[in-house]
């Protein structure tokens, strides 16, 4: 699967079949490409700050939305720490993506549990590779207690305001802790 492909799949399912948008994503998606990124899904999907879908890209090394030709709203798969999906009767398939740089929700996510699978998968290699990488390994375990003590207080903050439960914020601190 190349970017053509990821783009022109997850615009189908968003059921937008503008040429000049679709090109329009894949000369953002393509400009973003850091080097050995691969795409591996896509699917659609809507942020709650806009009325109509997007799309969500998802790749080796990042989670992307994108819409309408604006810039993409990354989410660095090293950082994410869980991704959930609940049901609703008004926002469909909602998926709660939980990062150390925040909270991302997508409403009326279609395929959203599949979608879900994947990142948490893409997640979990994004850190392994991290972790096993030579340039990274001072940077994968904290060099001091301080580092670790700043992750769990924006977790801890990410919990205090509401946007994650207690179950999601046990899991994160889990993950975060080992």
């Amino acid at each position: 699967m190349d970017w053509t492909d990821l783009i022109d799949t997850a615009f189908d399912v968003a059921g937008n079949s503008s040429s000049s948008t679709r090109a329009e994503a894949l000369r953002t998606v393509e400009a973003s490409v850091v080097p050995d990124e691969k795409p591996v899904a896509s699917t659609a999907g809507r942020h709650p700050d806009h009325f109509r879908k997007g799309v969500l890209v998802l790749t080796t090394h990042r989670l992307l939305f994108l819409k309408d030709g604006k810039p993409p709203v990354p989410v660095p798969l090293s950082a994410v720490t869980d991704a959930t999906v609940t049901k609703s009767r008004i926002n469909g398939e909602v998926l709660l993506v939980v990062a150390l740089t925040g909270s991302h929700r997508f409403e009326d996510v279609v395929k959203a549990e599949v979608f879900a699978d994947q990142v948490r998968t893409a997640a979990r290699l994004a850190r392994e590779a991290k972790q096993t990488s030579p340039a990274a390994a001072p940077a994968a375990v904290p060099s001091s207690g301080a580092d670790l003590l700043d992750q769990l207080e924006r977790l801890a903050a990410l919990h205090t305001s509401g946007a994650l439960t207690d179950e999601e914020f046990s899991r994160a601190k889990q993950r975060l802790i080992g």
